[in-house]
């Protein structure tokens, strides 16, 4: 019996594409105490995960703007430049994407990302058009780690999590994942997710 997993489950950010918002912000804060305080405090993961959530661009600038007037103009360029914080493809994992797309293994995405700025950068990378089906945050409305967004995932495109390899930056995602039976893996470098995926039977030696 063939025990190998049947399909792989990417994110996207920082796993198959390279972002930060300190790519946007060192440029305009160019002390790094000031930088971190600015992304610790005032543009916060919490202000991003709105936008993950589906709310739109200009709406998060503009309340951060509004939340922290001394910082209106740094706030409001997340809106006007946020393509900015995104750099380029990493080329390990592309690789190793289009092997398995190239040995007829079926690959998927699930990313924490607002559908309005994911439609700004998916013209510019190719191979994000080589997944069998994508899940987007912002479309659905909900957010890794819940277990509702990996559920539409499996719902939708008839996924078994038992069968599934699972990769992500994030190890709370991960772990979600796991709990829900997926082969979740915590990704730390194309060089180590190849070696994973070798092991496992998908990749060619």
């Amino acid at each position: 019996m063939d025990t190998r997993p049947e399909a792989v489950v990417f994110d996207l950010g920082n796993v198959l594409i390279e972002w930060d918002r300190a790519r946007l912000y060192s440029q305009l804060i160019p002390d790094a105490g000031e930088l971190a305080h600015f992304l610790d405090n005032v543009l916060t993961l919490e202000a991003n995960q709105r936008l993950d959530e589906g709310t739109p661009l200009a709406r998060v600038a503009a309340d951060v703007a509004a939340d922290h007037p001394d910082h209106r103009d740094l706030a409001l360029a997340f809106a006007d430049r946020w393509r900015e914080t995104i750099g380029d493809p990493i080329e390990g994992t592309v690789e190793i994407l289009a092997e398995l797309v190239d040995a007829a293994v079926p690959v998927y995405a699930l990313s924490n990302w607002n559908d309005e700025t994911f439609a700004l950068v998916e013209p510019d990378f190719p191979f994000l058009r080589w997944f069998d089906g994508l899940v987007i945050s912002g479309r659905e409305g909900v957010t890794k780690p819940d277990p509702r967004i990996f559920e539409i995932l499996c719902d939708r495109y008839d996924i078994r999590p038992d069968r599934t390899v699972f990769v992500d930056d994030s190890a709370a995602n991960v772990e979600a994942a796991r709990r829900l039976g997926f082969d979740a893996v915590l990704f730390s470098g194309s060089d180590e997710l190849r070696r994973t995926l070798r092991d496992r039977g998908l990749l060619e030696g």
